[in-house]
């Protein structure tokens, strides 16, 4: 059996793969046209990824290293039954600190105060009117999983009123208010900070459109770090210039990196961060935990134990 490793693989952790008997390790520098139509399992992906979903006749499994799993064909996945994982649910803290950052940071003054210190001036008389405290502030949360079940834990220590967005519209933990994605706009007038963490789906690209944004009150916070093509940057742009928004934290972009001439870089109401905000140093070893128990569960049952994707609904 050969496991494609396209995400990198500590030693440590490829001595307990070495413990899985007739598993052979395969880096992409290693692979020929003839291993390529022999590899069985794939952990991460990348640019050969699409060649030996192609070629290989008896590929199995494929172990993302994101949550997110709109860059696959999941189309031609379901045609050749390959099974497919993600690594949701270890992005939650990391996730909900950097959310939780970033609405500090707008509601205390911090972002302003940062952009006043690159010119050396001082603004705290102009400031001390427009900051506030979190307490009885409304966030509306656009996706109710795990990672959004995070956020919303983290915003009711600071007694945020949290209201959550999904399909059904059923109580999910965490949340004061859960509402279907089909009757937001009423609910989203009324919100402080607009939180996206839905995946990427037909029905969510480009979600956060002009419609969207021309209903708010032009009080609120946007906040993205779910995926970049779920709002129309022109959109957005629009909104933040026409006073639609009062700002914006943005982690996820339609294009990556951000083009340096997009306009969202000199706005001074925009914090930009680089595609970070599920990020952490241990981040590896606990993607590969789930690749582990995915691989043993599999090699027994020809199941998946954790994260298997629905194909169909694309997460």
């Amino acid at each position: 059996m050969n496991l494609l490793a396209l995400f990198e693989i500590s030693d440590q952790n490829l001595n307990r793969l070495a413990q899985i008997p007739n598993l052979t390790v395969i880096k992409p520098d290693d692979l020929t046209p003839t291993l390529m139509t022999k590899i069985d399992f794939i952990y991460g992906w990348g640019a050969v990824g699409p060649r030996v979903l192609e070629q290989s006749k008896q590929l199995k499994f494929i172990q993302a290293y994101s949550a997110g799993v709109d860059y696959f064909s999941l189309d031609q996945l379901a045609q050749k039954r390959v099974l497919l994982a993600n690594v949701s649910g270890i992005h939650g803290e990391p996730i909900a600190e950097t959310v939780l950052a970033y609405v500090l940071d707008f509601t205390r003054g911090i972002h302003a105060a940062e952009r006043a210190q690159t010119q050396s001036k001082w603004v705290g008389d102009e400031l001390r009117p427009t900051i506030s405290t979190l307490a009885d502030q409304k966030a509306v949360i656009f996706g109710t999983g795990h990672i959004g079940q995070q956020i919303a834990k983290r915003l009711q220590q600071f007694s945020v009123k949290t209201v959550g967005v999904n399909r059904h519209g059923h109580p999910v933990d965490y949340f004061d208010q859960v509402t279907k994605d089909d009757h937001t706009l009423d609910v989203v007038r009324q919100a402080d900070f607009i939180i996206n963490i839905m995946p990427l789906t037909t029905a969510t690209r480009h979600f956060f459109d002009d419609r969207f944004f021309s209903a708010l009150a032009g009080h609120q916070i946007f906040i993205n770090v779910g995926r970049g093509p779920s709002v129309d940057t022109s959109a957005l742009i629009h909104a933040l210039d026409n006073h639609q928004l009062a700002g914006a934290a943005l982690d996820v972009f339609e294009q990556e990196p951000l083009p340096a001439d997009s306009p969202l870089w000199s706005m001074a109401n925009v914090l930009i961060t680089p595609h970070i905000s599920g990020g952490f140093k241990e981040y590896g070893d606990e993607a590969f935990d789930i690749l582990m128990l995915n691989l043993q569960t599999y090699l027994k049952s020809g199941k998946l134990a954790k994260n298997e994707v629905n194909l169909k609904a694309g997460y």
